[in-house]
Order: structure tokens, then C-alpha cells, then sequence
């Protein structure tokens, strides 16, 4: 997946959100980016012999986590339906 995120060399990221299903990784990183905010998601796969291990994790700049995890709060609480008839 492409980095979206702006390159600067000492710019802190925090991860905000971490799940086993890239599905919902992507509805959140849209729901964040359509509220301006930059997301870099990350692959943490864990290869095993019996059964796959890992998930994905969203990370946005520091500046920008209050924000993030208003959102995301936003999210879980009214569930994504209510939160894309309010984007809308």
C-alpha cells in the first residue's frame, strides 16, 4: 500500500488503531483522511507454521492524534453507518 503520510525525518508517528482485519483498517483510515487526516497503515504479519498470525495498524502524526482518536471514539460508539450519514 502507498505511503501517504509527508516524509520528514524527526516527525513522530503514533499508532492509534490496531486490528486483525484490513477491511476495517481501511473503512477507519478513510473515515480519516476524509476529515483531513494523514494515515499510514502498517502490516504486521507474522508468518506461523500452523496458523497465520497478524494484522494492520494506523499510525498518524502526532499533531493529529487528538483529533484521530475523536474519530475513532466516534466510530465505536455510533458504529460506521451513523458516522458516513454525518460525512455525508
Amino acid at each position: 500500500m502507498p505511503e501517504t503520510l509527508r516524509e520528514e525525518p524527526n516527525e513522530a508517528l503514533v499508532s492509534i488503531f490496531e486490528t486483525e482485519q484490513e477491511s476495517e483498517a481501511l473503512v477507519i483510515q478513510g473515515l480519516l483522511e476524509a476529515a483531513g487526516i494523514e494515515v499510514l497503515i502498517t502490516n504486521f504479519d507474522a508468518p506461523q507454521d500452523v496458523l497465520p498470525v497478524g494484522g494492520v495498524a494506523l499510525r498518524v502524526r502526532e499533531d493529529q492524534v487528538e483529533e484521530a482518536r475523536a474519530i475513532l471514539a466516534e466510530y465505536k460508539d455510533k458504529g460506521i453507518t451513523d458516522a458516513e450519514a454525518e460525512a455525508s
